[in-house]
């Protein structure tokens, strides 16, 4: 009685208020100080609590006749210890497992449910680029040196990249209306090729306050469309217009490495921020491309040939808020804090 009330004694105080001031269960559990997926279950406990205080005093949990728990808090225990070892056991090996460790046969739902008590749930893993160790330590120093960066030296950087867009997105956000028992009927399922079809090559780079025209192509990017066309045409106006505080950043894709691009930017003297490899997070144009492909299958009606796709592309691109870019720009001291925390590994972004 007296861990009760410690515990739960001001918790009721408050929610018993709020019931004479006659609101209801979810208006109340908006200010309940737990974490949002819990609150409904903490509400409805603390009201069974509160009941059964006033009808008997008594809050321990009384007899009853109907089914028991089919399992045991230990039992409940090995499953949550035994998911975080394996967080790839489906919930069929875990409740296997149990059999064969405790007797206990329970379900699929059951393992769902126990596991759903503390926290887990059956999520689709994070799909990253593979980082090793030089990675990691080489990601966690460039973040390190520049966490401490103003506004105002991000300001001198382009962030530049080259992306692909195709006519079959393989996006997996599109939902679509059906019934049960309908999955693979022909209204109900989406044709596509298996590296994605026909699309274009597509290359832009973004700084503060302003971005380059959108260049798109249809074949593999080379070292030398590379000098001549982004950085003769695009790159190098950039660097006339700001003077030699201009950063230009790249990833060290093959072409982008070529020795006829290191001898153009030097002639050109135009200084290359050092880069990381396999750090697309640290990168926020990528995000921009992630606009850019929401804002293209989102258009009605979509595009149906490469010409209404590229004539899409060179809109939708002038069309993305500057505003948006900026923010994405000005969140790179975010992007290393977040690095650094993570020892160089994956980050959020």
């Amino acid at each position: 009685m007296e861990e009760f009330t410690q515990k739960y004694l001001p918790l009721l105080v408050q929610f018993e208020g709020c019931r004479a001031a006659r609101m209801n269960r979810r208006s109340i559990g908006r200010q309940a100080p737990t974490h949002r997926v819990c609150r409904l279950n903490v509400i409805t406990e603390m009201f069974w609590l509160w009941q059964r205080f006033q009808d008997d005093g008594n809050v321990s949990r009384c007899y009853s006749t109907g089914r028991p728990r089919g399992t045991t808090p230990n039992e409940d225990r090995y499953l949550a210890v035994t998911a975080k070892r394996n967080r790839r056991s489906t919930a069929s090996d875990l409740s296997r497992q149990l059999s064969s460790a405790t007797g206990t046969t329970v379900s699929r739902q059951t393992v769902y449910r126990r596991l759903g008590h503390i926290g887990l749930y059956a999520r689709r893993p994070v799909r990253c680029v593979p980082l090793t160790a030089t990675h990691c330590r080489l990601r966690l120093a460039w973040s390190r040196e520049h966490a401490l960066w103003t506004p105002q030296q991000w300001s001198c950087v382009m962030f530049s990249d080259e992306s692909r867009f195709s006519l079959q997105s393989d996006s997996r956000r599109t939902f679509i209306w059906r019934a049960p028992g309908t999955r693979y009927h022909q209204e109900n399922t989406i044709e596509r090729h298996r590296y994605g079809g026909a699309g274009w090559i597509v290359w832009g780079g973004i700084i503060l306050g302003s971005r380059t025209d959108l260049h798109v192509q249809s074949v593999t990017m080379t070292g030398h469309i590379y000098r001549d066309v982004i950085l003769e045409q695009h790159v190098r106006l950039f660097r006339g217009a700001m003077g030699a505080e201009f950063l230009f950043m790249d990833d060290n894709a093959r072409p982008h490495r070529a020795n006829i691009v290191d001898e153009c930017l030097q002639s050109e003297d135009i200084t290359r921020m050092d880069w990381p490899a396999y750090s697309p997070d640290l990168n926020p144009i990528e995000h921009v491309w992630d606009m850019l492909g929401r804002r293209i299958a989102a258009r009605q009606p979509p595009p149906t040939c490469l010409p209404e796709l590229r004539r899409a592309l060179l809109d939708e691109w002038c069309n993305i808020p500057q505003d948006q870019i900026d923010n994405l720009i000005l969140s790179m001291p975010r992007r290393c804090k977040a690095c650094i925390a993570s020892s160089g590994r994956h980050t959020p972004y």
